[in-house]
């Protein structure tokens, strides 16, 4: 990522938040309450979630892994369109489900006015479309990244809905009404955001990842109130430079009886306590305008895209504690790593495209390349496995089925008239497709 050619024309579809300026040091104590806005709760709201496990209810599914065990279609002709809903506006984040309703969102091209989508998943029929903010002044954009690029997360009867340092919602699923909201977490985006929020019992995630400030934020999911908040601690060269905001998604795991929130930055992953925030260990990459990952885990190891040199995709033993960068990575590679889509695992294989178009299957125990071969195109979107294929998405609009091999093996190319920036979802044995103008139900 050298040059400002390179930053304009790819640094911006998974951009850091949008801000007008921070008011606010990041590890600054500050009133729990400051900045929520909420309606009266509701007796009913459930304290869980419930089933999520069956609905591909956050970015790359239920689990974060991209994968589904779904019987999914191979050939996308026009038998297989079930619906096809055009979605107004610009938007970069990827559909969410929860039984029947599938949400994503979207903005007008100048970023004043964000929006929520719930779609009906039989129909294709547009249940709610929600004005969530109204931005006097948005953060200017650079490139093509789009002001609601951050996926949702939906549960039973919630759905929360990020658009970086504009705001942060909570909305009822069946009435629409919004719940609560933050305004409050701001840094600069540069190129608008795209991390996107996770939850963990009670608990609201959300990385602010900005060029000139980098913090990481936990919430209580039913108010909006501020259960942590932690800086990134990393001393930049070049401060306020665009090289320091990342835009990735964070994972919970648990490793030997250790629960963890592993959060990728620009220049290093971090492991934090989800209950507290204290830190546990961090690895340092050369990463750089980067990690528009989600991290893996699989095998007892962390996967993360670090973006950059030869730590483009690292693999990482996650027992350590403090600096672990000189003894917990157990490989890494540079050659052909992506920028801004996430790995997927299938058994024992890592598959990965570059933002370029070069795809490749590695060991994912050891790091060995079993093939590699160039698809051509720009990819942003993160491939996903179901079964034994692997399915990748172009912003030119082309989808290939590969088989989830040592050997590769092309089982389908199918072209759609619009690209792809989001990546897919399933519902069930049907695969649900955001390209840069609809929402498809492919089955």
């Amino acid at each position: 990522m050298m040059g400002a050619e390179k930053y304009l024309s790819i640094g911006m579809m998974f951009t850091l938040f949008v801000v007008v300026g921070c008011n606010q040091s990041p590890d600054a104590p500050s009133d729990s309450t400051a900045g929520i806005s909420s309606s009266a709760p509701d007796p009913s709201a459930p304290e869980r979630s419930l089933d999520a496990d069956n609905n591909w209810n956050q970015f790359r599914g239920s689990r974060g892994d991209g994968k589904t065990s779904a019987a999914l279609p191979v050939e996308f002709g026009k038998s297989h369109v079930r619906w096809k809903t055009p979605i107004h506006g610009e938007g970069n984040s990827s559909p969410v489900i929860w039984e029947d309703q599938v949400w994503v969102t979207t903005a007008t091209p100048d970023g004043k006015e964000l929006f929520a989508i719930a779609v009906d998943l039989k129909s294709g029929e547009i249940i709610h479309d929600i004005k969530v903010f109204d931005i006097a002044e948005p953060q200017r954009s650079v490139g093509t990244n789009t002001y609601a690029s951050s996926t949702p997360i939906v549960e039973q009867g919630r759905v929360y809905v990020h658009f970086g340092s504009p705001g942060t919602a909570c909305l009822d699923t069946k009435s629409g009404k919004k719940l609560w909201e933050r305004t409050d977490f701001v840094c600069d985006h540069e190129t608008l955001p795209a991390s996107s929020p996770i939850i963990d019992g009670d608990s609201l995630f959300i990385a602010f990842d900005g060029i000139d400030v980098q913090y990481f934020v936990s919430m209580d999911k039913r108010t909006g109130e501020t259960l942590w908040k932690r800086d990134r601690g990393i001393v930049y060269e070049k401060p306020g430079y665009w090289d320091n905001k990342a835009f990735g998604t964070a994972k919970i795991i648990e490793h030997e009886g250790r629960k963890q929130l592993i959060s990728p930055t620009s220049k290093a992953v971090i492991s934090y306590d989800p209950e507290t925030g204290n830190e546990y260990w961090r690895i340092k990459h050369q990463g750089g305008e980067n990690n528009g990952c989600r991290p893996l885990y699989e095998h007892g190891l962390i996967y993360v895209s670090g973006g950059g040199g030869d730590t483009g995709v690292v693999a990482i033993n996650p027992s350590g504690s403090g600096d672990v960068t000189d003894s917990h990575i157990v490989w890494s590679t540079g050659k052909d790593a992506p920028l801004y889509s996430s790995v997927t695992i299938s058994d024992d294989l890592l598959f990965m495209i570059s933002d370029g178009g070069d795809a490749s299957c590695l060991d994912a125990k050891t790091g060995e390349v079993y093939w590699r071969e160039r698809f051509g195109g720009t990819y942003w979107a993160s491939p996903f496995v179901a079964g034994a294929k692997v399915y990748y998405s172009s912003r030119q609009g082309n989808v290939t089925v590969v088989e989830a091999s040592r050997e590769f093996k092309q089982l389908a190319k199918e072209k759609f008239e619009s690209g792809f920036t989001a990546s897919p979802a399933v519902a069930g044995n049907a695969l649900i497709l955001r390209t840069q103008t609809h929402l498809y139900c492919i089955d």
